[in-house]
């Protein structure tokens, strides 16, 4: 902005004010502690990867409801994210994460010593109200940090999601074939505590934030339009009172009905009629009626868990679908690699757990790489451009994963390919949405956004398994002297050509987002 704005009086205040909340803590030291909370949440989350095919054969259940290994996790994570979001606001960050970093303990103990399906699900559930940590850090990084430094830091933070992915592979992996499965939540169990206890006793963060109007804060003049945004995006005096329960109870509804009816689709050959076709087609219409309801309800609610008006503003609306798309290819990948690798030849290549960590590596290393890296290019050449290109890489790659994915060296290039332009296409709709959405609402679009990245990984797995049912041969293995049933090569055929063409659609995205269209938000944040 200009000297000769008539408002820059007020924006010397506002950047004032913004440098006097960063001088509370060292934003450098804060960014290595929350690093450590990313690293710690996706080492949770990927350990488990390589236990997958165990964890079918020791409770002896379907690939489609292995997915709830992951999906009761996310879904869990949906709901409790924006909710999370909220209280951070409303109460203070470091409190709310102190209380989610708590309850995270609980379900990483339940875990562990978890001897049945039902029972590992419904503490995985408890855990993923731990990864509602993630809009409450990223918001930290956004208030916390010199404006100029926001994408470096945001950077960083989406690259220590991938490193912390590494080390759950590694270890979760070498834990799983040496002690089982179980031991791997016991190995994360000390960390936990101890980055909580270090959050608790040394960490400095900003108070709970003002929740009255920002139209009517001195400090951040707006113009006519952008006043008229505020107004349809209002935050009420009585926001701690007014939780929109109804709306989180019906999209709570909407998905798990919505993932119950791809788990519930058997195989062609099911003698269960009602259950191959009557159910699950039924859930699918609670599914959308739910989906229907769920918008009237949001459109009357006073204080919304998803504020329609906010993701209206057209580059928010296109950064959350994207990442939406985001999660369902990065957790079908999780979900699939795993059984791909371990399923015997000629389906899958015959690999055990360790192979299984091995070939899973580079995606998670390239987007440890790609990570800090697109920070500094968003600086350089700006938001639209990588996000182009990570669209673009992603796409290629999976195009490359469907065409070859019949041994060990075309599974790693491919995979490296795919973590290359997913982490570009996560770093951009991450800076896009921030610059397009007014600055008092950062936390609720930070939980928006993780929402729907949320919706996309509980759908991503269940997707992976409903193809892997539903094609399924006959084959003998080394270790067993039964046949056994493993998904067929056309189901992973399916699985990646579904990638596909869901990673085609985020190039078209990407050129609907106009770089006009976010700098004209980026000035009226300003």
């Amino acid at each position: 902005m200009s000297d000769d704005h008539p408002n820059k009086n007020v924006k010397k205040a506002n950047d004032v004010a913004h440098n006097q909340v960063i001088s509370n803590f060292s934003p450098w030291r804060l960014l290595l502690i929350l690093s450590s909370i990313s690293i710690m949440v996706m080492y949770v989350e990927t350990m488990l990867l390589p236990a997958i095919p165990d964890i079918i054969s020791e409770f002896n259940i379907t690939y489609s409801m292995s997915s709830w290994v992951f999906t009761s996790f996310i879904i869990s994570a949906l709901i409790s994210t924006t909710i999370v979001s909220k209280l951070s606001d409303i109460y203070g960050r470091k409190v709310i994460l102190l209380m989610v970093l708590t309850i995270y303990i609980v379900g990483i103990i339940g875990g562990a010593i978890s001897n049945n399906i039902f029972m590992l699900i419904v503490f995985r559930i408890i855990q993923g109200i731990g990864m509602s940590v993630f809009p409450i850090v990223f918001a930290i990084i956004q208030t916390q940090f010199p404006k100029d430094k926001i994408a470096i830091g945001q950077g960083t933070l989406a690259s220590m999601f991938s490193f912390g992915g590494i080390i759950g592979l590694i270890i979760g992996g070498n834990m799983t074939h040496n002690f089982g499965w179980h031991m791997t939540f016991f190995s994360i169990l000390p960390i936990v505590i101890s980055i909580t206890i270090i959050i608790k006793y040394f960490v400095i963060i900003e108070s709970k934030l003002p929740v009255t109007n920002r139209e009517s804060d001195p400090l951040t003049p707006l113009s006519n339009k952008a006043v008229g945004i505020q107004k349809r995006i209002s935050v009420p005096s009585n926001m701690i009172s007014n939780f929109d329960i109804k709306g989180t109870f019906i999209l709570a509804v909407m998905i798990a009905s919505f993932i119950f009816a791809l788990t519930l689709i058997q195989t062609e050959n099911s003698q269960d009629k009602l259950s191959n076709i009557f159910i699950p087609s039924c859930l699918f219409v609670v599914s959308f009626i739910s989906l229907f309801i769920f918008i009237i309800v949001e459109r009357r609610s006073s204080l919304p868990l998803i504020n329609l008006n906010l993701i209206t503003i057209k580059p928010v609306l296109l950064t959350n679908i994207i990442i939406l798309i985001w999660g369902i290819g990065t957790f079908t990948i999780f979900q699939t690699i795993p059984v791909l690798v371990r399923t015997p030849i000629p389906s899958g290549i015959g690999g055990n757990v360790l192979d299984v960590v091995y070939l899973t590596l580079p995606f998670s290393i390239m987007s440890l790489i790609f990570g800090p890296t697109s920070g500094f290019i968003i600086s350089k050449i700006g938001s639209f451009k990588v996000i182009l290109t990570g669209a673009v890489i992603t796409t290629f790659g999976f195009f490359s994963i469907l065409m070859l994915h019949t041994n060990a060296i075309q599974i790693a290039l491919n995979l490296a390919v795919i973590g290359s332009g997913l982490s570009l296409l996560n770093v951009g709709q991450i800076n896009i949405n921030t610059t397009s959405t007014p600055i008092k609402f950062i936390g609720i679009s930070f939980g928006v956004n993780t929402l729907f990245r949320f919706i996309g990984s509980a759908i991503g797995p269940a997707i992976a398994g409903m193809f892997m049912q539903t094609n399924q041969t006959i084959m003998h293995t080394s270790y067993s002297v039964k046949t056994l049933s493993f998904p067929s090569a056309e189901s992973f055929d399916n699985i990646f050509l579904c990638m596909f063409i869901l990673a085609a659609v985020t190039i078209f995205l990407s050129f609907m987002i106009r770089k006009g269209s976010v700098n004209k938000m980026e000035r009226l944040n300003k």
